[in-house]
């Protein structure tokens, strides 16, 4: 048995979007079966992409709807853009519920999937600690409950290495007792760019794996496992090593490559050396061409997104050193992040709640 911790005890999910499905977008290259459009709500970018079964044969996942949502707002600390984005998350919600033929007056089980003693890893339970849980009126007291709230409950599965059990048995079973009309299922996710920790919020309709950020994969929590719809929210709280270091050389290419974009520029010629006037941002624009790139890093300067990243890949697991790492802020991010995701599925599951005040029903 494997002593590590982090392994054994974490389940961490890995992003549901694939990095190569946005390389080909920003490439206009049309992958079959895969339509993406973005939207933009002040400063809060979505982005959305629907798979059919088609397009799920060519990109490896599995078919629906898989929506980004981009935000600053947990890492800024800022409380009125964190509100703005908690909204953005209710509307995406709704959305993918509606598609799905759920009705107002179905019951809904929160699932908080995660470890709560490994920090990055305890979204899902803090989160559900959070969401405003009705179902125990409507058996006990419904006199007292008023119209505009739908019956809601909540669990905390834990993880395989703690339980011993299957999470996705544990839901299974209390699916079966409680029988919901759908599932909400929140997690935290291993990322595949350092840009996307804490920084995306990630929903789907096609459900989710347990353990796959961390190649511990479990049973995945789906409709066809766990016959009802399942709506997975996931955002990314760690990174490898491997990502790490492959957008590292990314970073120094694009730094290059705008430094020699901009040498010519009289606003260089006066800033001293090392230093920056402004928030400075590398984009793809600003990676130099193949032949530029090969000069300053050989052949690694040539290779694809997804080269890189099997070389890292090979260099660095057999050594031990694909460490999973999480920014040294990450107790106020899940802290925050808990309490947006929580707003937003209280005001996507009751009528009576609504964006306006969502916050007087949040813990």
């Amino acid at each position: 048995m494997k002593n590590n911790s982090f392994e054994v005890r974490t389940d961490l999910a890995v992003e549901a979007k694939d990095m190569y499905v946005e390389q080909d977008q920003k490439q206009d290259k049309q992958i079959e079966g895969v339509a993406i459009s973005e939207e933009r709500f002040g400063t809060i970018n979505v982005t959305n992409v629907e798979v059919d079964q088609k397009g799920a044969e060519h990109i490896g996942k599995s078919p629906g709807s898989y929506r980004t949502i981009y935000s600053d707002a947990i890492k800024k600390q800022d409380t009125k853009s964190q509100e703005e984005t908690a909204k953005v998350v209710t509307k995406q919600l709704l959305e993918l519920m509606k598609k799905n033929d759920v009705s107002k007056e179905a019951a809904g089980l929160i699932v908080g999937l995660g470890n709560r003693n490994v920090t990055p890893d305890a979204l899902g339970p803090l989160a559900i600690e959070k969401v405003l849980v009705t179902n125990h009126l409507f058996m006990h007291e419904p006199q007292y409950v008023q119209d505009g709230y739908r019956k809601v409950a909540t669990i905390n599965p834990g993880v395989m290495g703690v339980t011993g059990i299957e999470t996705s048995d544990i839901i299974k079973g209390v699916i079966e007792k409680y029988k919901p009309g759908f599932v909400i299922a929140i997690d935290a996710l291993a990322s595949r760019s350092i840009e996307r920790v804490n920084a995306t919020i990630q929903l789907s309709d096609s459900g989710i794996h347990p353990g796959s950020g961390v190649g511990n994969k479990r049973k995945e929590l789906s409709k066809e496992t766990l016959g009802v719809p399942v709506f997975a929210i996931g955002v990314p709280t760690v990174v490898d090593a491997v990502t790490i270091t492959s957008d590292a050389i990314d970073y120094v290419l694009k730094h290059i490559g705008k430094e020699w974009r901009e040498k010519d520029k009289p606003s260089k010629s006066l800033t001293p050396a090392g230093l920056n006037f402004g928030d400075r941002s590398l984009s793809e624009e600003d990676l130099p061409p193949i032949e530029k790139r090969e000069k300053i890093f050989g052949m690694i300067g040539a290779l694809s997104d997804q080269e890189k990243r099997a070389l890292m890949q090979e260099v660095l697991t057999p050594l031990g050193h694909n460490l999973m790492v999480t920014p040294k802020e990450i107790d106020g991010y899940i802290k925050d992040m808990a309490h947006l995701l929580a707003e937003a599925i209280n005001a996507a599951l009751h009528e009576r709640i609504d964006i306006k005040n969502f916050a007087q029903y949040t813990r």
